[in-house]
């Protein structure tokens, strides 16, 4: 299992109160990105949009993909995997946004709908950023890693 600290500057005081995320279910982007992936899936099975395979299968990957890169990168051997996993999450994330103009465009759902998809594409790029940007201002390569793990070689050639 992966850990990764975040050191948060707190402005008053200039101390450093160090969290620890010890898996990728308790990154923000990657809850967000969970929520936005059940508003897709939702959208894309009614009416028009469940019918329009091509544009209904594009944006529920690109929905999926956010999550999966930052799960992914988080479990990866290193910080510039990890760092490189979470631009392509974010590259989704620009992805689906721009899907959401085309089902938009073509009437699949209102304007009240695309601004939930909007909204939450965007909310999990920011998202993305700052901890990209954490991230490279930490290039300790120690802030991700496995914990202590016991390997019994019986297991792995009994």
């Amino acid at each position: 299992m992966g850990t990764l600290e975040r050191s948060n500057v707190k402005t008053s005081q200039k101390e450093e109160a160090v969290a620890t995320i010890n898996r990728f279910e308790e990154i923000e982007a990657w809850q967000t990105a969970r929520q936005l992936s059940r508003v897709v899936y939702s959208l894309t099975k009614q009416g028009s949009f469940a019918h329009d395979f091509g544009l209904r299968d594009q944006i529920r990957r690109a929905a999926v993909s956010i999550m999966s890169n930052i799960a992914e990168g988080f479990e990866s051997r290193t910080q510039p995997l990890f760092i490189d996993l979470l631009g392509r999450a974010k590259g989704s994330a620009g992805e689906l946004r721009s899907q959401a103009y085309v089902a938009l465009d073509v009437e699949y759902i209102g304007q009240s709908q695309f601004q939930q998809l909007f909204d939450l594409a965007e909310k999990c790029s920011r998202q993305i950023s700052r901890f990209i940007s954490y991230l490279l201002t930490h290039p300790d390569n120690q802030r991700v890693h496995e914990d202590r793990v016991e390997y019994d070689s019986e297991t792995f050639l009994g």
